[in-house]
């Protein structure tokens, strides 16, 4: 069975889009820590980072990059922090957090957006790739 993430990569289920390649793609966290929290997944199912093929892995990490150096242009933040857990969802995904403290990054504490503000967000960090 497909991972919910899979579904949104082939369109099965919306998602707050950031930006995608062929192999990549970022899109917001609908259950955010704090404001502009992204997630960044290979399009491809692979449950565990570390099971990824060396070149996709760190073609995942510059691709996270690039999209976190984008979102630290949108959100005012002191840094974005990066996670990998992934107990959650069995695909792997890069959380970057925009952090103004470290409870953001402790996943307990979650922000409410409403859908015009996750499109506006999506398309500002998107807008400073």
């Amino acid at each position: 069975m497909s991972s919910i993430f899979t579904k949104i990569v082939n369109g099965e289920i919306p998602a707050y889009k950031i930006t995608e390649d062929d192999n990549y793609l970022a899109f917001l966290d609908v259950n955010p820590n704090a404001k502009g929290h992204t997630l960044c997944i290979p399009k491809q199912e692979i449950d565990k980072i570390f099971d990824m093929e060396e070149e996709h892995y760190l073609g995942l990490m510059k691709f996270s990059r690039k999209v976190a150096k984008a979102l630290e242009k949108t959100v005012t933040c002191k840094r974005v922090g990066v996670a990998v857990i992934g107990l959650e969802v069995p695909h792997t995904h890069v959380h970057l957090i925009p952090l103004n403290e470290m409870d953001e990054m402790r996943f307990v504490n979650k922000v409410k957006l409403e859908k015009e503000e996750f499109e506006a967000l999506a398309k500002a960090i998107a807008s400073n790739l």
